[in-house]
C-alpha cells in the first residue's frame, strides 16, 4: 500500500470537550471528519496514544472510507467490530481490536490533519505512507522521488539476485551484489530492456 497521508490526533478525554454518548452528536467526533476529507488512495494515520481499550475506527466508518477511495490506515491503537472489518477490503496496520468505542474509555479525537506522533515517528498531513506486511513507514514528501527511484533499483538487481540465487548462484557472489556479479546483472538488465 502507497498512499499520502490524512492524519487525525486523539488525546487524553475530558468531559467538557467530548461526547457522552457515540452517537451524541456525530458532528463533534473529529473522527468521522478526517474521513471527509478523504479522496482515492489515501491513508489515514491516527496517533491513538497506543491506547488499547478504545476503537477509533469501526465496520461503518472504514466502509465510508474505502467507498470515497481510501485505501489503509495506520493506527496507533485499536479498531473494532473486527468480525465484520476483517472482510472489509482496507489495509490495516494497528496494534490491536478492541469492542470498545472511543467514547468508552480514556481518550477523544481531538485534532485532523495535523502533525501527529504514530508509534513515537512524526506524520505530517501528505507524506508518504508505504506498508506491507513488514510493517509501514513514513516517508516525507520532500524524499519520495528519490526513494522512488533507488527502490525501483534496489527491486530491480534484487529480482536478478533472486534468480541467480535459486540457480545455484553464490551468496557472496550475488547478495550484495559484487563488483564481478554487477557487470553481470548490468549486462541482464540491458538484455530485459530489449
Amino acid at each position: 500500500m502507497v498512499g499520502p497521508a490524512l492524519t487525525l490526533q486523539w488525546m487524553p478525554r475530558r468531559e467538557d470537550m467530548s461526547a457522552n454518548h457515540e452517537y451524541a452528536d456525530p458532528e463533534m467526533q473529529l473522527h468521522r471528519h478526517v474521513m471527509y476529507h478523504t479522496q482515492p488512495g489515501d491513508v489515514i494515520v491516527v496517533d491513538a496514544r497506543g491506547d488499547m481499550g478504545s476503537g477509533v475506527f469501526g465496520e461503518m466508518m472504514l466502509t465510508y472510507f474505502l467507498g470515497k477511495g481510501g485505501i489503509g490506515c495506520v493506527i496507533d491503537g485499536c479498531v473494532r467490530d473486527w468480525p465484520h472489518v476483517s472482510k472489509l477490503d482496507v489495509g490495516l496496520w494497528m496494534r490491536g481490536v478492541t469492542p470498545n468505542h472511543g467514547w468508552q474509555n480514556n481518550i477523544m479525537p481531538f485534532a485532523v490533519n495535523t502533525p501527529v506522533a504514530c508509534a513515537g515517528v512524526l506524520v505530517m498531513p501528505g507524506d508518504i505512507i508505504i506498508a506491507d506486511d513488514d510493517g509501514a513507514i513514513v516517508v516525507p514528501v520532500k524524499f519520495a522521488h528519490d526513494i522512488a527511484k533507488k527502490s525501483g533499483e534496489k527491486n530491480e538487481w534484487e529480482e536478478f539476485t533472486r534468480m541467480k540465487l535459486s540457480q545455484g548462484g553464490e551468496l557472496r557472489k550475488y547478495y550484495p551484489l559484487t563488483a564481478e556479479a554487477q557487470a553481470e546483472y548490468d549486462a541482464w538488465k540491458a538484455e530485459q530492456k530489449r
